[in-house]
């Protein structure tokens, strides 16, 4: 059998909302984290994705720039390739929806459920939304209730992340 190539790790540091790990796989990016030690990211990664993992900052250099370009306001859309291999299909249907949500706008569950021909899954859709493993690059903070509020958020400080997020995004929000 095979190897797996490994994921490689790396950090972001003092940025708007704290100091964040990195991963990336061949095909792209693979996972960002906030409020993890190095040991407890790479055993997240360990036990989520089954690759092996390697340190090695160079390899998350260009996500880590266009992520701190994002959180100083300077950068509006990403270019770096996402390795969607890593998501189960339901998920990878919500989370490229997801990842197509124009800067400074919102969906709700519902209307991403919808979507995805899935009309009676916002639930479902708010569970791929909540293990979304490469927040901000998926713009999951993006993503509010039928009733205009926030909903849940793991990055950061959770809601009150996510409302900075989206008014550093100009977005309207209940």
């Amino acid at each position: 059998m095979a190897e797996k190539s490994p994921l490689y790790t790396g950090e972001l540091k003092a940025t708007p909302i704290g100091d964040l790990w990195l991963a990336v796989s061949d095909q792209g990016l693979a996972a960002i984290e906030w409020g993890k030690s190095q040991a407890e990211f790479e055993a997240y990664l360990i036990k989520r994705f089954k690759f092996p993992v390697e340190y090695k900052p160079k390899m998350v250099a260009e996500v880590a720039s266009e992520l701190r370009e994002f959180l100083n306001g300077k950068r509006r859309f990403f270019t770096i390739a996402i390795d969607w291999t890593l998501l189960r299909p339901f998920q990878c249907a919500v989370l490229q929806v997801t990842y197509a949500i124009p800067y400074g706008e919102t969906r709700t569950y519902k209307e991403i459920s919808e979507l995805i021909n899935r009309r009676h899954a916002a639930r479902a859709v708010g569970r791929a939304e909540a293990t979304n493993p490469m927040p901000l690059i998926i713009p999951c903070h993006r993503v509010i209730g039928t009733d205009g509020k926030l909903h849940g958020y793991g990055l950061g400080e959770g809601l009150k992340t996510k409302e900075w997020l989206l008014k550093m995004e100009g977005a309207l929000i209940a």
